[in-house]
C-alpha cells in the first residue's frame, strides 16, 4: 500500500548506513538573494546618510525571520531571537561579504557606504571560510529509481550546533556559493546619487539598481551640464 508521504529514495547509500538528516543548507537558487539581502542591510537612509538594518538584535531577529525560507530549518521557527553575540557574528560575516563584493566589482568603484572601513581581502576570505566550517558537512549520494544520481551536502553526524553557528555557517556558505557562481560577474555597485546598493546587472545597458536611481542620476547629470554652461 503506498504511503501518503513517501520517503526520498536513497539507493546510493550503502546498506546498513545510518539515516542521514535532511540538508540544513540554503537552497542554491536562494543563495544569491540571501547574500545580496545581507549586504543590502547597509542602505541609504533617505536623508543623505546610511542606515543599518542590523544595528540591534531585534533588527537581526526580524531579518532572519524574513529570510526563513533560505535558512536552516532550526532558524525558521517564530521563536528565534537574536542576542548581542549573534548580532556581532553576523555583522562580521556581512563585513566580509561586502569586502568581497567590493573586490568582485573591480575595476569599477565599490559602494561608497563603507568601502574605507572594510577588512582586507585576505581577512574577508578567511572570515567566510571560518564561518562556513562551523557546521561540518559530508557529501551524501542519492539515486532515486528512474532518476539521476545526485550528491548533496548534509550536516555530519555530530552534536547539534547552536543556532548562532547554524546562522553564521549558512550565511557564509550562501556567500561562497554566490562568489564562486555565475552571478558574481553580474554584480555591480549603484553609483546614482545617494544610493549605496549592490545589484545584479540584468542587461548590458543597465547602470543603476532601479529606475528611480536612474532618474536621479540623469537629473544630476543634466544639472551638472547646466552649471557647466552657465
Amino acid at each position: 500500500m503506498p504511503h501518503a508521504r513517501p520517503a526520498p529514495a536513497v539507493g546510493g547509500v550503502p546498506q546498513g548506513a545510518p539515516a542521514q538528516p535532511a540538508p540544513e543548507q540554503p537552497a542554491p537558487a536562494l543563495a544569491p538573494a540571501l547574500t545580496l539581502d545581507l549586504a543590502l542591510t547597509i542602505r541609504h537612509d533617505g536623508q543623505g546618510g546610511v542606515a543599518d538594518d542590523l544595528d540591534t538584535p531585534d533588527g537581526l531577529t526580524a531579518w532572519v525571520r524574513g529570510h526563513a525560507a533560505a535558512l536552516p530549518e532550526a532558524l525558521a521557527a517564530p521563536r528565534y531571537r537574536a542576542d548581542a553575540a549573534a548580532l556581532e557574528r553576523v555583522r562580521s560575516v556581512r563585513a566580509a561579504v561586502r569586502a568581497l563584493f567590493a573586490q568582485a566589482v573591480r575595476p569599477e568603484e565599490p559602494s561608497g557606504a563603507d568601502a574605507r572601513r572594510l577588512p582586507p581581502l585576505a581577512d574577508a576570505v578567511a572570515r567566510l571560510n571560518e564561518a562556513a566550517a562551523l557546521v561540518p558537512t559530508v557529501p551524501v549520494l542519492t539515486w532515486p529509481p528512474g532518476g539521476e544520481p545526485l550528491v548533496h551536502e548534509t550536516p555530519a553526524p555530530a552534536p547539534a550546533p547552536g543556532t548562532a553557528d547554524l546562522l553564521e555557517a549558512a550565511l557564509a556558505r550562501a556567500a561562497l556559493a554566490f562568489l564562486t557562481g555565475p552571478d558574481r560577474t553580474r554584480l555591480r555597485a549603484c553609483h546614482a546619487p545617494r544610493c549605496v546598493r549592490y545589484f545584479l546587472k540584468d542587461h548590458p545597458r543597465q547602470e543603476w539598481c532601479k529606475p528611480s536611481c536612474g532618474n536621479r542620476a540623469r537629473v544630476a547629470r543634466h544639472q551638472a551640464r547646466t552649471r557647466g554652461t552657465a
